[in-house]
């Protein structure tokens, strides 16, 4: 593959065609490939937000006072950009907060169950467990193979359905694996017999054109990932009649009404990193433009797998390439040489090697007993970041499987 600057938006371009890229404020100390876990905020939204938090500051009370107004006010914003009415969405930390909000607020019964599969975000079916237990019920987990199609994905998730089944969680896009899921498929099936479905969108938000999918249940989504507003900042989606039983995770001053306002009551927590995140959204959008953002992310992210898994395959010899089957966006997959991340703890453990010994920041995942990398690219990436990452990194992993 020629390393090139792919189908790069102009606005990344200095006249004599070399990236150009200062809207972020990421280290030169490392080479960032792993936008998909924190994502990255532009610099006009991390002034925003600063200015923001300069007010609140200068009188707290005044401002803590309005705090919920203002959150009234900033909802609409964000509504807009994930094409939702706002009167459907609050305003949570992050994804998982989200998801918590929904395990704690539906009426459970004596036995209930929760189908997910074992793609599910660790957190989040920890959750799932922690509300099984508590109401004598168990957890229901479909074995989706990891290159399984829509219609597979279907049929795996709604064979673990019974009498009892409560809700069904399943990932838009998967952590772990770096795939897609057909939610909306799965959200017909579960409507037919009655089931509540959620969402996890932890990843959605900005890589994918329409985020939220139209279906009736409880989406989340983190919108300091592919969407780049400063980190804690996530959304809670809820559509049709259960939406009357979610309430926030704290107590406060919202008591008296129902979603989405009860959420916009927070007491003294920070939240000028939800009323900055239109400014990284517009910032995007007028720089660079969303679409042409998850155009060069993509081939960007096509480029990066292709090169990094032939250096893997011609260095062990074992096909490194992965089907996921229901690819997305800015997330790949590349198999790592066999004996690397085996466990959840292994994985972290290479990831902080990688980032201490090689200086390149990235994700380490497991499934099955397999370790992969997974790539996730943005703006400020080129191809010369994974053409790097063949000539100082691949060669040192390859070592490092040896060792063990």
């Amino acid at each position: 593959m020629a390393s090139s600057l792919l189908t790069a938006p102009a606005a990344l371009l200095t006249p004599e065609g070399k990236p150009a890229i200062s809207d972020w404020s990421l280290g030169a100390d490392k080479v960032h490939l792993n936008h998909g876990s924190y994502g990255a905020v532009p610099r006009a939204a991390q002034d925003k937000a600063q200015q923001l938090r300069a007010r609140m500051d200068e009188n707290p009370c005044t401002w803590f006072m309005g705090q919920a107004a203002a959150l009234a006010a900033t909802r609409p914003d964000i509504a807009n950009f994930l094409q939702v009415p706002a009167d459907d969405l609050a305003l949570v930390v992050n994804a998982s907060a989200g998801v918590t909000a929904v395990y704690n607020s539906l009426p459970f019964t004596d036995g209930a169950e929760i189908v997910t599969t074992d793609h599910t975000y660790g957190a989040v079916l920890e959750g799932a467990q922690r509300i099984a237990r508590k109401h004598n019920g168990r957890v229901a987990v479909a074995e989706v193979p990891l290159d399984a199609d829509a219609n597979l994905v279907v049929e795996l998730v709604m064979a673990q359905v019974t009498g009892r089944t409560a809700l069904i969680v399943i990932d838009q896009i998967t952590s772990a694996t770096a795939r897609s899921f057909p939610v909306v498929e799965i959200a017909k099936a579960a409507k037919a017999l009655g089931i509540p479905l959620m969402v996890d969108g932890a990843h959605a938000p900005g890589a994918l054109a329409q985020p939220v999918p139209d279906f009736e249940g409880f989406w989340v989504g983190n919108l300091h990932k592919f969407a780049c507003a400063p980190r804690g900042t996530a959304a809670v989606v809820a559509r049709g009649p259960l939406r009357k039983h979610l309430h926030p995770l704290i107590d406060s001053w919202g008591f008296p009404h129902q979603f989405p306002e009860s959420f916009d009551h927070v007491g003294t927590q920070d939240i000028t990193s939800w009323m900055a995140a239109s400014t990284s959204f517009e910032t995007i959008e007028t720089r660079y433009g969303w679409d042409a953002c998850r155009n060069y992310a993509t081939a960007l992210a096509d480029y990066g797998q292709g090169v990094v898994g032939e250096a893997l395959t011609a260095g062990t010899g074992a096909d490194a390439s992965v089907d996921v089957g229901m690819p997305v966006g800015h997330l790949r997959l590349v198999r790592l040489p066999q004996g690397l991340a085996t466990t959840h703890e292994d994985s972290h453990a290479v990831r902080g090697w990688i980032s201490a010994n090689l200086h390149f920041e990235t994700a380490i995942t497991t499934f099955g007993g397999a370790g992969y990398l997974r790539l996730s690219s943005h703006l400020y990436n080129t191809p010369a970041d994974y053409d790097g990452f063949v000539e100082r990194a691949v060669p040192e992993l390859l070592r490092l499987a040896k060792l063990r």
